[in-house]
């Protein structure tokens, strides 16, 4: 606990100092560019955007599948029809929230950003097949009031619980080196900056059953009064569960290429315009995973199931605690449509980020998966 604590303390930190350092670019920026700003006359583009948005991502990652050794077992209980191990994959959605500030100078090509992507998603999947009663039981006992019910099934379940949550920041510079290149009022931006990158997944995974539950019912009788002996009585106690943390950290350059042309209509009178672009980075950080797993398997047998001999399978294997630093190649691209009144902007596009090896998907051993996200996102900016 006290390492994590430490590392975000870390990160908290120098985020803050990037976002400094990225105000401090900003306001230099604005000095340098004052002079040919007044120079170039009236001007009425604002030089500060806002921006707020979200997205609806699909999350195409995943990790090795936790299967205890009873799973694999040559006894099936009856009722599985469906395969237990379906239950074990990781969210495949998350609504993602995002922010954008962006100064652009007057009179100058060049603007300044900083931005944060975040977002959360969990998975709750449970799934429970059971056989019909193999062996009811409902005489009285040898009192004569009491009644038994018992019943004897072949059951498996499985549960998995999972939660995701990642956070992107972007802190860049960059200059408009294509004005017009695509028509009136197009624009080509070249950007470089910093990209700081954070995931966390947390899951924990049950398994239990018993594929082969049979009991014999011979009964006793004492005049009016059967009383029931369950003999030749086995079945068995399969239980498991896993608890699983993985996580990456990671920071580096960034590039990235935005360009716009405007389809029809004015920036005065309300303009769509079309936008794209492509963006790259090399993030270097930290890759953790945690895991804790543990499965117990119980023979009950014997004559009587009142006095059973019992027979255990334990497997108890120790927890792994994996720690690598890594570097994790980044791309990513957007296309969108904007609409654009003045200073009031609206954009609706589709967009992708990969991070290449970027989580540690193993269990008993280093494993590493690709952390992709790509979905449809809008925004919407206010200029001042």
């Amino acid at each position: 606990m006290s390492e994590l604590t430490t590392i975000c303390d870390r990160s908290k930190q120098l985020l803050w100092q990037l976002l400094s350092t990225a105000s401090a670019l900003a306001l230099m920026g604005a000095v340098s560019v004052s002079a040919p700003a007044d120079a170039a006359g009236d001007d009425s583009r604002p030089t500060v955007w806002i921006e707020l948005g979200g997205a609806l991502q699909r999350i195409d990652t995943s990790e090795e599948k936790y299967t205890p050794p009873f799973l694999f077992g040559p006894t099936r209980p009856d009722p599985e029809t469906v395969d237990p191990l379906s239950v074990g994959h990781l969210p495949r959605s998350a609504f993602e929230g995002e922010g954008k500030i962006a100064f652009m100078p007057e009179g100058s090509s060049w603007n300044f950003s900083a931005a944060a992507r975040f977002g959360r998603s969990e998975a709750h999947q449970n799934l429970h097949q059971k056989s019909s009663a193999t062996a009811p039981i409902g005489d009285l006992d040898i009192t004569g009031f009491i009644p038994i019910y018992q019943h004897v099934f072949q059951f498996i379940d499985a549960k998995k619980d999972s939660e995701e949550t990642h956070v992107i920041l972007d802190f860049q510079v960059g200059k408009d080196v294509g004005f017009g290149m695509f028509g009136r009022g197009s624009s080509s931006v070249f950007s470089a900056g910093v990209r700081f990158a954070q995931f966390d997944a947390k899951s924990s995974t049950s398994f239990a059953s018993d594929p082969d539950a049979y009991i014999h019912i011979h009964y006793f009788t004492f005049g009016a009064i059967r009383v029931p002996v369950m003999t030749n009585a086995y079945y068995h106690i399969n239980q498991a569960a896993a608890a699983v943390s993985r996580s990456f950290h990671g920071l580096g350059p960034s590039l990235s290429w935005n360009a716009s042309a405007p389809i029809i209509g004015t920036p005065q009178e309300g303009e769509v315009v079309l936008d794209w672009g492509v963006n790259a980075a090399l993030l270097f950080g930290r890759q953790k995973a945690n895991v804790h797993h543990q499965s117990t398997a119980q023979y009950h047998h014997g004559k009587y199931a009142y006095n059973p001999r019992i027979t255990e399978y334990p497997d108890r294997s120790p927890d792994k605690h994996r720690s690598r630093t890594v570097t994790v190649p980044n791309i990513g691209a957007f296309a969108g449509l904007t609409y654009q009144i003045q200073n009031f902007r609206i954009r609706a596009g589709y967009r992708a980020d990969f991070f290449f090896g970027a989580m540690d998907g193993g269990i008993d051993t280093r494993q590493t998966e690709d952390e992709k996200f790509h979905g449809p996102f809008a925004t919407v900016s206010l200029g001042l």
